[in-house]
């Protein structure tokens, strides 16, 4: 998977040098490229974008075509662009490297959050003022139970882990015991 977030970052980091002029085309952009990475997730589509007796202008009219939302010139030339290099798809990725530029840009993160038991808005709000003073960042919640972890949270903002499961705290005594 490291080798399509390779291939996707530079089409992202253009996408999003483009975008980044003002907030409104910023935050459409990537609502648009969360659209597109959407489409191009589903099975039929991509079966159908690799189907090699289509040619590229078939794939270009058959992506357009299935995309809700109007497209703009810069739009599609964007995805015409993605369909002549055969990269129209790792939308996905590029959606996903969108993404974390756009958040490093607006100084924010992801937060995922996983909880043995379901969260109330209250406890995830207490959780996210926390949090967001330790990294410093704007934190945006995405809440997930997970019942094996018994008890506690795990939160990964970025490449950064904290664990207080039960679970976790569980394997750790097993370390500790078994060396």
């Amino acid at each position: 998977m490291a080798e399509l977030s390779t291939i996707a970052r530079p089409y992202a980091e253009a996408l999003f040098a483009s975008a980044k002029g003002d907030q409104a085309s910023l935050a459409s952009w990537s609502d648009l490229v969360n659209e597109l990475a959407a489409v191009a997730s589903l099975e039929d589509v991509r079966d159908a974008l690799t189907d090699p007796r289509l040619s590229n202008e078939q794939r270009f009219e058959l992506f357009c075509g299935l995309v809700k939302s109007a497209l703009s010139d810069q739009a599609r030339n964007f995805i015409e662009l993605l369909v002549q290099n055969g990269r129209i798809l790792l939308l996905p990725q590029i959606a996903e490297q969108f993404d974390l530029l756009k958040n490093q840009f607006e100084g924010s993160a992801v937060a995922q959050i996983t909880s043995a038991y379901e969260l109330s808005d209250a406890q995830v709000t207490e959780l996210l003022a926390g949090l967001e003073k330790k990294f410093g960042l704007k934190l945006k919640p995405s809440v997930t139970i997970d019942s094996s972890l018994i008890g506690g949270v795990r939160v990964v903002v970025g490449d950064q882990v904290l664990d207080t499961s039960v679970q976790a705290q569980l394997a750790r005594m097993r370390d500790t015991l078994a060396a």
